[in-house]
């Protein structure tokens, strides 16, 4: 490849990395034993090195109307099972950014992208069913609380990890996904409850 050729190649690699990282995180760089360069949000090896730090400051609430559409469900699920809907919106937000037809890589689905053993375990018979989803999800999320005594990190690192991790860490997983996950949760919560209290104010 020339090298005008390899330029183009990694200049595309470093916009795709940078249209996403609002989203992701910092993105790290790897130059391998070839020469080429790679980037990632979620660095597997120790190889990689931080490359661009994410902005936190420009993080912003943009779920728009599709937000807005799940809010009564939203509400209707969260009071029953005693959950702040605030919280339940914010893990929706980092979960699949409100679109019901989310299909992660790992296989989890929907809303609130329950893997399959959790839908199977709160008989989930479809996980793309809005009403379905989110019950399970937020069941799910009101039993982590309750096994995690209210610690929000802990019940969020959960969610995203697992609570065997949790508890095999004692504490937040050590991992990039899980750390990042917990970090916009708690930042999206944080703000929408700003917001509710600017709102009550007026």
């Amino acid at each position: 490849m020339r090298a005008a050729d390899l330029a183009k190649v990694l200049l595309a690699a470093l916009w795709g990395a940078l249209l996403t990282s609002s989203a992701k995180g910092d993105i790290y760089r790897y130059v391998d034993p070839n020469g080429v360069v790679h980037f990632t949000n979620v660095p597997t090896s120790p190889k990689y090195r931080l490359y661009i730090r994410e902005r936190r400051h420009r993080l912003i609430w943009d779920g728009g109307r599709r937000a807005l559409r799940f809010d009564p469900l939203i509400r209707r699920t969260a009071l029953q099972y005693g959950v702040d809907p605030l919280l339940v919106k914010a893990v929706i937000k980092v979960e699949s950014d409100f679109d019901p037809w989310a299909v992660s890589h790992k296989g989890a689905k929907g809303l609130m992208q329950l893997m399959p053993e959790t839908a199977r375990h709160f008989r989930v018979r479809d996980p793309f069913d809005p009403v379905e989803n989110v019950r399970a999800g937020v069941h799910y999320l009101k039993g982590l609380l309750a096994l995690f005594r209210g610690e929000l990190k802990l019940a969020i690192a959960a969610y995203n990890a697992g609570k065997e991790a949790v508890f095999q860490y004692g504490g937040v997983p050590p991992y990039a996904e899980t750390q990042d996950y917990v970090r916009k949760v708690l930042a999206y919560y944080d703000l929408l409850r700003r917001h509710r209290t600017t709102a009550q104010g007026d």
